[in-house]
């Protein structure tokens, strides 16, 4: 291979890289639109969630698809990021890029509730369900979304750990700015600040900002792979 068609091929992992980024934080944003837009507030009662999956199923379905494929599109952008700095500074590049894919696993690991939940509303709306099994379900329905949660923590805690290293390892980088490398180092710091807060305490809803840490990061990230990509 010579160095024209190894130039063209670095320009190829960048491009599709920062691609994939950017378009994967757009995804996770609609997502979160379908959710807020479309599905109402929660009932009182577990069992009432039960009780109405099937109004909102394809909502839900819609959404974890989304989802699915916005965490999906995080692993090309790893991958990216670390071959952007495979040259530059290896160990924070390569470690921070593994330990985020592992992170995006564990979320896409847990990515489709609706799959637990749909065979969970069949059997409370089938005829000849007591009241008393339907009370059942409601608790059993909550106890999957503990289920779903704990490798979404995890995913929350590895993954903002990786994105730290990762901004760490472009400070040895020239092609990364100041302001960008302390943007990354900074946030990341912040989205893994919340996600061990959120294994301290699960109940808060402080992993939140581990969720728009990964939506800030894939558009920062993503956005300069793709014009270090036009750059070579």
């Amino acid at each position: 291979m010579n160095t024209s068609q190894i130039i063209d091929q670095d320009k190829s992992v960048l491009k599709w890289g920062g691609l994939a980024g950017i378009l994967g934080g757009i995804i996770l944003i609609l997502s979160m639109a379908v959710v807020v837009g479309f599905v109402p507030a929660d009932p009182p009662t577990f069992a009432e969630l039960v009780a109405r999956f099937p109004d909102v199923q394809m909502i839900r379905v819609a959404e974890n698809i989304l989802y699915l494929l916005g965490l999906v599109a995080g692993i090309p952008l790893a991958l990216a990021v670390f071959w952007s700095m495979r040259k530059t500074n290896l160990a924070p590049a390569l470690f921070g890029s593994a330990l985020v894919i592992v992170g995006l696993i564990c979320m896409i690991a847990m990515a489709t509730p609706h799959v637990a939940h749909s065979p969970l509303s069949e059997i409370y709306h089938s005829a000849g369900t007591t009241l008393e099994a339907q009370e059942t379900l409601g608790l059993i329905w909550k106890a999957t979304w503990g289920v779903t949660d704990t490798p979404l923590y995890v995913g929350f805690f590895v993954g903002m750990l990786g994105f730290t290293l990762l901004g760490v390892a472009t400070f040895g980088s020239p092609d990364y700015g100041k302001v960008l490398r302390w943007v990354c180092v900074v946030i990341g710091a912040l989205g893994f600040g919340a996600a061990l807060l959120q294994l301290i305490s699960p109940a808060s809803d402080i992993g939140a900002i581990s969720f728009f840490a990964y939506i800030i990061l894939y558009f920062v990230l993503g956005g300069k792979i793709a014009r270090l990509a036009k750059a070579k």
